[in-house]
Formats: structure tokens, C-alpha cells, sequence
């Protein structure tokens, strides 16, 4: 397939259901949540006054699931969190906003060497994880698929590569399988990321690499942090996490 082909696989419209992007080509995709990341008191808020780097979030950081961070704040679901998030922000505003939330996570955040997650890119201490399952699937080389494909085009990087850090890892855009198995894609403006497949492919590498998140339904889509019209009828992992 030509690099051309690839540039169809961009991050999903906004108003489809994420389980019809890509022509419904692909069985199932699940919502991997941007874990916060939890790091030593010198490398904290108090400490630092400034976000970590990629460098330091690989090499001292750890995961903190949106689950902790909800029961610790009271945003009892990852739709609230999300939601708390984006206003943090300033991608909701107005009556999307959640300030209450916000306020919330931001004393929790304050208080305990955490940082909040990656916006729009792939998470850095998702990276390995997310290696693991192109190198699973017996691939060989990462199709990357920039966000702007027009000003960049797609081009395929080989997987020991990126595994030995000899080539940097893609901040963003679309991760692609070369035979168009299976994809993970990050919105420039999100905390999440998309994890396109069959259905047993994805369980089992969400099960075995322990990637917090759900499995979109029919009629979930970007926007489900609206928790208020229909994220409950998403199945989550933890599944005893409850949905409001």
C-alpha cells in the first residue's frame, strides 16, 4: 500500500459514532485513558513549578488511574474526569464546563506529587505499552499517519527503532498497523486515546497491558464526556467502577 492509502486513517469526525469511523471496517475500539502520573516529591507541582518532561515522566514516573483520581475528588465517573479535565483546559467552557470538578481535581493534583495526563499526544508512559502490541501482532515496522497529512505525509517507522529510542516517537496523529489490522489514533485536544480492532485483539491486549478505559458502544462518541446523554451505557474497565 502506497503512503497515500494511509492518509485516510486520520483521527474519526466528530459527528459519527466512533464505532462507524473508517468505513465500520474495524470490529471494535476501545478508549484508552491517558493515566495521570504520579512521579517523586522532586519532580511535583510544590517542587518543580513546571510540568515534567518526556524524559523525566518515562524514566521516574508512574501510572495513576482516572479511577484513584475520581475516588479521591468525588468525580465518580471517568466521564466526570474527563470532563474535569477539559475544563481545566479551557476546552469546555460555558454550560459544558464542570468548575466545581476542575477545582476538585486541581486541590487533588496540589496536594500529591501528580501530575495531570497528556493532552492531545500519545501519552509517554503509554508509549511502551502501545509497542507491545504492534510487536504482539508480529509487526515489524509503525505506520505513522501525521494529524495534517497534507503538509506531512504518512511514513513507515521500523518498530525496533522506536523500541530502542534510535527514532523518536510520534507525538500524535495515527499509529497503523501495515496489513490495516488494527490503529491507535489521539485528537489533538483529548485525554485519550482510540484503540481500533477486532474485538478479541483489543480485550486481550487492554486485559494483558492493564490499559484502563472502555469499550466504545453503537452510539458513543467523541464528545462522551456528556456523561448526561449516554457514557453509562459504556461497558468500563475496572468494570465495579460505576457510572453516574
Amino acid at each position: 500500500m502506497q503512503a497515500e492509502e494511509f492518509e485516510q486513517f486520520v483521527y474519526p469526525p466528530y459527528d459519527i459514532p466512533l464505532a462507524e469511523a473508517y468505513e465500520g471496517r474495524f470490529e471494535a475500539v476501545f478508549v484508552i485513558l491517558h493515566p495521570f502520573i504520579r512521579v517523586p516529591e522532586h519532580l511535583a507541582w510544590s517542587a518543580m513549578r513546571r510540568y515534567p518532561t518526556d524524559v523525566e515522566i518515562v524514566a521516574q514516573g508512574s501510572d495513576c488511574t482516572w479511577m484513584e483520581v475520581g475516588q479521591e475528588t468525588g468525580l465518580n465517573s471517568c466521564a466526570r474526569v474527563n470532563q474535569a479535565l477539559l475544563t481545566a483546559t479551557g476546552s469546555l467552557t460555558g454550560d459544558l464546563a464542570d468548575t466545581d470538578g476542575k477545582n476538585a481535581m486541581r486541590r487533588f493534583l496540589q496536594l500529591h506529587p501528580i501530575w495531570m495526563p497528556a493532552q492531545g499526544r500519545f501519552e509517554p508512559l503509554l508509549q511502551g505499552n502501545l509497542l507491545r502490541v504492534f510487536s504482539a501482532s508480529g509487526c515489524d515496522c509503525v505506520v505513522h499517519v501525521p494529524e495534517f497529512p497534507e503538509k506531512e505525509p504518512a511514513v513507515r517507522l521500523p518498530l525496533a527503532d522506536l523500541q530502542d529510542c534510535r527514532s523518536p516517537f510520534p507525538t500524535g496523529g495515527t499509529l497503523l498497523a501495515e496489513d490495516l489490522s488494527f490503529l491507535f489514533t489521539v485528537d489533538w485536544d483529548s485525554f485519550f486515546t482510540l484503540f481500533y480492532g477486532s474485538r478479541s485483539f483489543v480485550l486481550q491486549m487492554a486485559r494483558e497491558l492493564h490499559l484502563e478505559g472502555f469499550l466504545a458502544t453503537g452510539n458513543t462518541d467523541h464528545a462522551w464526556f456528556n456523561y448526561s446523554m449516554g457514557c453509562a451505557t459504556v461497558t468500563l474497565s475496572p468494570e465495579h467502577w460505576q457510572t453516574v
